[in-house]
C-alpha cells in the first residue's frame, strides 16, 4: 500500500518576530502504515527538558561558552533498516572537554575551549552542512540572555505569541495564577464546545512550564480534564494566561558563581483530589543556585497515610537525583555526597532511617528499598525543614496574593 503526503509550510521567526526563513518539508503519513506489513519504527534524539537545564547551568558556572547550530535538512541524512556506528568527533581529552546537546536537527555546544567547539563545527559541517547560529540566543522557543554574572533563561515570545492567538494581549492582568478558592472538578458547568482549543492551550501550557516554575500545579490542574473540559476549565485557564501576561518577562536565572551541589524538596498534598482522593506529589531540584528539575503530578494510587504518601514523593525524588547524577557525571562533575533531601513530615523520614518502622509498612516495599538503599550508601541526606519553610508548597498548592 502506497503511503500519502503532504506539504507542510512554516515561517521561522526570530525573537524579534522578524522572518528568520520560510520552511517547507514533505511529511509521509505515516499513520497508515499497519503494524506488522508496513510499520518500521524511527527516532529522532531528543534531549530531556532536565537536560538542557542541566546542560545551561555547568556550562554557565564553569563560564564555558555556550554555541548553537542547526543540521541542513537534517532528515535526508537518515539510514534505514541498517545498524548504524558513530565515532566522536577527536578532541576529547584530559584538557579538554566538548558537549553536544542534540534535540532532533538543532544542536547546543559547549565546552572547556571555544577553538575545539568551532572544530566540532567544522567537522559536522563536512559532513551535515550545518547552519552555524554562533553564540546560543534562542532556542526550543527559549530565550536565552547571557551577561557576566550569569544567564536568563525565559519564554517571553512565546507567552505574547499564546496572547495573541487567544485574543487576551488587552486583557487585564491577574496577580495569581488560579482563582482563589476555586476547585476544579470534572463535569461541573456546561460543556466545553472547543475541545480541540483546550487541549492545544495545555499543550503550551505544559511547554511553558520549562522555564515557569510557579506554574506548575496550576498546569497540572488543568491538564487532568484535556478528555471532556467545561466552560469552568476554560475559564481558570484564561485567569493563568491572564497572569502570565503580568510577568511575561520572568524567568529562571543561572548565576556564573556556582557552587554545583545538588538539593531537593519533597512535598505532598494528601488525598487533595476530591474526587479519587489521590494525593499531589512534588518535588524540586536544585544544583547550586540553579533550580534544574521540578514536577507536579497526581499519585496512581489512594494512601491512607500522609506518611505513605510523604515517602511515595520522597521515593519519586530520589529517583530523578539518581538520574540527575548519572548526566552530572558525563559532564565530569565530582558529585559532593550525601545530597540534601528535604522533607516536612516526621514519619516518612523515620522510615528511612528505621528498619524495624520499615518492616510495619509492608505496602510501601519497593519505595521503601529504594530509598533505604540510596540512605545506607550515602548518596541522600533525608532531613526534616519546616512546613513554612518547605519551598515545594508552590508545587502542590495554589499561590496567592496578600
Amino acid at each position: 500500500m502506497a503511503i500519502g503526503s503532504k506539504w507542510v509550510c512554516k515561517v521561522k521567526l526570530n525573537p524579534d518576530d522578524s522572518v528568520d526563513r520560510y520552511k517547507a518539508r514533505l511529511i509521509a503519513k505515516g499513520f497508515h502504515q499497519v503494524e506488522g506489513i508496513d510499520y518500521f519504527d524511527s527516532f529522532s534524539p531528543v534531549a530531556k527538558i532536565v537536560t538542557v537545564r542541566i546542560f545551561l547551568a555547568i556550562a554557565t558556572s564553569k563560564s564555558w561558552p555556550i554555541h548553537q547550530l542547526d543540521i541542513n535538512n537534517a532528515f535526508l541524512h537518515g539510514y534505514l533498516d541498517e545498524d548504524i556506528y558513530m565515532q566522536p568527533p577527536e578532541g576529547h581529552t584530559s584538557n579538554s572537554f566538548v558537549a553536544l546537546l542534540v534535540y532532533v536537527d538543532d544542536v547546543l555546544l559547549t565546552g572547556t575551549l571555544e577553538a575545539d567547539i568551532i572544530s566540532v563545527k567544522q567537522h559536522l559541517d563536512k559532513l551535515f552542512t550545518i547552519k552555524d547560529l554562533g553564540c546560543a540566543k534562542y532556542f526550543l522557543g527559549l530565550e536565552i540572555a547571557s551577561s557576566s554574572s550569569g544567564i536568563v533563561l525565559n519564554q517571553r515570545k512565546y507567552i505574547l505569541d499564546i496572547l495573541t492567538d487567544t485574543g487576551l494581549v488587552g486583557a487585564k492582568p491577574t496577580k495569581t495564577p488560579f482563582p482563589k478558592g476555586q476547585k476544579l472538578c470534572a463535569n461541573k458547568g456546561p460543556p466545553l464546545a472547543e475541545t480541540e482549543r483546550y487541549r492545544r492551550f495545555v499543550e503550551r501550557l505544559l511547554y511553558l512550564n520549562i522555564s515557569r516554575t510557579y506554574i506548575s500545579y496550576s498546569v497540572q490542574q488543568l491538564s487532568q480534564f484535556v478528555n471532556s473540559p467545561c466552560q469552568s476549565h476554560w475559564e481558570a485557564a484564561m485567569h493563568l494566561l491572564r497572569y502570565l501576561k503580568s510577568c511575561h518577562s520572568k524567568g529562571l536565572f543561572y548565576p556564573t558563581d556556582n557552587s554545583l551541589h545538588l538539593e531537593a524538596f519533597s512535598d505532598v498534598d494528601w488525598a487533595s483530589c476530591s474526587e479519587t482522593r489521590k494525593s499531589l506529589t512534588s518535588f524540586c531540584i536544585s544544583l547550586g543556585l540553579a533550580l534544574i528539575s521540578w514536577k507536579t503530578k497526581k499519585q496512581t494510587a489512594v494512601s491512607r497515610s500522609s506518611a505513605e504518601v510523604e515517602y511515595r514523593s520522597l521515593a519519586a525524588t530520589v529517583c530523578e537525583l539518581q538520574w540527575i547524577s548519572y548526566v552530572l557525571k558525563d559532564f565530569g562533575i565530582q558529585l559532593k555526597l550525601s545530597i540534601l533531601l528535604w522533607c516536612d513530615n516526621q514519619a516518612a523520614l523515620h522510615i528511612t532511617v528505621n528498619p524495624v518502622f520499615r518492616e510495619r509498612t509492608k505496602h510501601l516495599d519497593i519505595d521503601c528499598h529504594l530509598v533505604r538503599e540510596q540512605f545506607k550508601q550515602g548518596c541522600i541526606n533525608p532531613q526534616h525543614i519546616s512546613t513554612h519553610n518547605q519551598v515545594v508548597d508552590v508545587f502542590t498548592k495554589p499561590l496567592f496574593g496578600p
